[in-house]
């Protein structure tokens, strides 16, 4: 009975291994931007083209690789009831500098079409809000994705 609760405990209550807390921070981040990707009800092949530049630079992963870890995230964004689930995890893996270039990341897409959609801006806002971004960052990150300045 004892060895019973003492499992229990230790997989409930153990922290998770630095590779699976990696792992669910670029599945968080990459779920978020496939939802940028898919928020001006468009999807089109330049903005999930641009999604896998990002992952494959920020994680440092391969096509094939970088595309498995698009089809999980989407298929995890899919089965998510709200935002916080993705930005609880990146705020308790990624310091103020990282959400900043994370948010940039996310106007990057949202840029790659050539056009912001008000429901593309309204998600950064959101996501940015969410991991306490300010106001003036969020501003300078969109700015400095811009790719016609």
């Amino acid at each position: 009975m004892l060895e019973q609760i003492k499992l229990f405990f230790e997989k409930h209550l153990s922290l998770p291994s630095p590779e699976a807390a990696e792992a669910k921070l670029q599945e968080a981040l990459t779920a978020l931007m496939t939802e940028m990707m898919t928020m001006d009800d468009v999807c089109q092949d330049v903005e999930r083209t641009k999604i896998l530049s990002l992952v494959q630079k920020c994680f440092s992963l391969s096509t094939e690789q970088a595309e498995a870890l698009m089809a999980k995230a989407q298929h995890k964004r899919q089965q998510a009831v709200d935002y916080y689930e993705f930005t609880s995890t990146i705020n308790q893996c990624l310091g103020p500098e990282e959400k900043i270039k994370f948010v940039k990341s996310l106007w990057q897409i949202a840029y790659a079409d050539g056009t912001i959609d008000p429901q593309e801006e309204y998600l950064v806002r959101k996501i940015a809000d969410l991991l306490g971004v300010s106001h003036t960052d969020f501003i300078l990150a969109k700015l400095r994705a811009n790719p016609d300045t």
